[in-house]
């Protein structure tokens, strides 16, 4: 190779991958560009309130329930209800499940709590009594405990128990919850089929959509334990003006207004249609305990 031409080599080296970075960096700028312009409405809570959402599985000594505890008042002075709703309605044989209160309270008096109450029916004619909205209305905070989510919107939707629920987090009071109690809080009822937990989209009019308190999303728990990390691809592609959120069994998010906090002891997947995902990894990343996302700013 001639002298002269070794010379400029590196210079020609050089050129060709400012060029490539060009041909590949424009299309990409270009693509973000677009997603940002074709952003659906953000995710958010109904602020002032608190919202906590928990994957399920164990909570003790994750501080997940003493952050609940603390943002709804205080043990002393905070006036909380518990929902369990979701364990069931009805029982194998159709009679009308009972709930005993004090079987219910009974883990959140031993975490010393001074006023606390159930709250539960499975009649919407009851949910729209006076006597029984008023629990809400005195209430600081809500939770509401797993099992099928069906069971709370049966219960619960439509009806003036569910307008109390809006207007606690207006006045600026907490609604919690842990594996259905988490994923009835979104927009879209992620499992929300009588037929199975495992029917992650159901075509039953009555039961595709939560209470949107977190609006916006679509919620589901347990990712970790029980396999579900890709879940909610299918229901994002369905419904891309959705935000997914994963939750792992002991871990949970604290959404006040735009601002999420993952806490707790594992990992929280989000499903974000705007974001530019290479072809090799998967549609959705994944927070860590510790780590906060903005709602608004999708980032």
């Amino acid at each position: 190779m001639p002298a002269s031409l070794r010379r400029l080599l590196p210079v020609l080296i050089v050129s060709v991958l400012l060029a490539l970075v060009l041909l590949f960096s424009v299309p990409l700028a270009a693509i973000k560009t677009a997603a940002a312009q074709d952003r659906p409405t953000a995710a958010t809570s109904s602020a002032p309130g608190t919202l906590i959402l928990a994957g399920g599985g164990p909570l003790a000594g994750t501080g997940i329930l003493e952050t609940f505890i603390e943002r709804g008042g205080g043990a002393e002075s905070g006036r909380f209800v518990i929902v369990p709703t979701a364990a069931g309605n009805y029982t194998r044989d159709g009679a009308v499940r009972v709930f005993n209160e004090d079987e219910v309270l009974a883990p959140w008096r031993a975490m010393g709590l001074k006023h606390v109450r159930m709250l539960h029916t499975h009649a919407r004619e009851i949910a729209g009594s006076d006597d029984f909205v008023k629990v809400v209305d005195e209430a600081s905070a809500v939770w509401f405990t797993g099992g099928r989510q069906w069971n709370i919107v049966d219960s619960y939707g439509g009806t003036r128990t569910l307008d109390a629920f809006h207007a606690l987090l207006s006045r600026g009071g907490v609604i919690g919850g842990s594996s259905a109690g988490a994923t009835i809080q979104g927009t879209y009822l992620v499992r929300g089929d009588t037929e199975g937990s495992d029917i992650v989209m159901t075509d039953e009019p009555d039961h595709m959509y939560g209470f949107d308190f977190l609006k916006q999303t679509a919620v589901d728990q347990h990712i970790d334990t029980r396999g579900r990390w890709d879940d909610l691809i299918p229901v994002i592609e369905a419904h891309p003006d959705l935000l997914g959120i994963g939750l792992s069994e002991s871990t949970a998010i604290v959404v006040e207004g735009n601002a999420l906090e993952v806490i707790g002891r594992h990992m929280v997947t989000i499903h974000d249609n705007t974001r530019v995902y290479l072809p090799w990894e998967k549609p959705y990343f994944v927070l860590t305990p510790g780590m906060t996302y903005d709602l608004a700013a999708r980032k």
